[in-house]
């Protein structure tokens, strides 16, 4: 599975994007997209977050947030930061971001999941653990995301975002019911990902993949720990399963998955997203076709 002439002579500092994207493209496309999904719902345990989200409406239409969160997020790790989709795609997601009143100890928490929970994902059930370099590279990866999100007090370093999180995860992670009510929300889709009659055992099978805190941060009931086990064994079986299949030699993105189910006939970057009063944008009609799901 592993290529190790995809990443032969990138630097991690000068290279981190193609070393990023042939992370999450190529070596773990379903892992990232787990791992970050998990990263995301883990920021619903913090009130401040999962309330704002709930109280403002976010998650009524939850396909529609996962589709557009997966789409606004990839355009920058295929493309790089600097083409017009991109830009266009960051420049939605801080119009979002304005639009709320969000402290930037809370933007801090959410880059942090993207850049801890993924390798710890990993660590626990990937076919193989990242290396030192994509460790680094996925961490300059999100510090320059951060950079053009204006996100202030960033740390340098894969440890100082462990330490971040953790230490944001201890003081504020609480019962609430927005939060509750969007992770609910959440879990139901995810459910739905599946055929109906395996849809409460994946909601089972996804609470037996939390840890303690985020169980109880939700006052979610751990599962009995004959399941925990089996169902954490069943990920070691799928990543030795994956560690036999050849290279993949072609790209895996989230908007390629058949989870992205919003918009069958294309998108327009310019009118994705959740706002208070509304899209803020006028005269669509001035911007590109639409893009098909999964157009590079």
């Amino acid at each position: 599975m592993f290529d190790p002439d995809r990443n032969a002579g990138l630097d991690p500092h000068r290279d981190f994007m193609e070393i990023y994207r042939n992370m999450s493209l190529f070596d773990f496309p379903w892992d990232m997209n787990q791992s970050l999904s998990f990263a995301l719902f883990r920021t619903y345990a913090v009130p401040s977050i999962g309330r704002l989200l709930a109280d403002t409406g976010g998650f009524d239409d939850t396909q529609k947030r996962y589709d557009d969160t997966a789409i606004l997020l990839e355009i920058p790790l295929q493309q790089g930061f600097s083409t017009p989709d991109a830009k266009a795609a960051l420049r939605r997601i801080n119009q979002m971001h304005r639009a709320y009143d969000i402290t930037n100890d809370d933007m801090l928490y959410v880059l942090a999941t993207f850049v801890v929970v993924p390798k710890r994902w990993v660590d626990d059930y990937g076919w193989r653990k990242f290396t030192y370099d994509e460790v680094v590279a996925s961490t300059n990866y999100y510090r320059e995301l951060a950079r053009h999100m204006n996100i202030k007090d960033v740390p340098e370093t894969y440890d100082g975002f462990v330490t971040l999180l953790d230490d944001y995860e201890a003081a504020h992670f609480a019962y609430d019911e927005g939060g509750r009510h969007v992770a609910d929300m959440t879990l139901g889709l995810m459910a739905t990902f599946y055929p109906k009659p395996s849809r409460p055992a994946v909601r089972v099978f996804s609470r037996a993949l939390m840890d303690d805190r985020l169980l109880d941060a939700f006052q979610y009931a751990k599962p009995p720990r004959p399941v925990v086990a089996a169902s954490r064994r069943a990920m070691r079986a799928r990543a030795a399963f994956v560690r036999m299949l050849p290279p993949r030699r072609k790209p895996k993105g989230a908007s390629d998955s058949h989870r992205v189910k919003s918009y069958p006939d294309g998108y327009r970057v310019e009118a994705m997203g959740t706002f208070p009063s509304g899209c803020p944008v006028k005269h669509l009609d001035s911007y590109p076709t639409e893009r098909k799901v999964g157009a590079r």
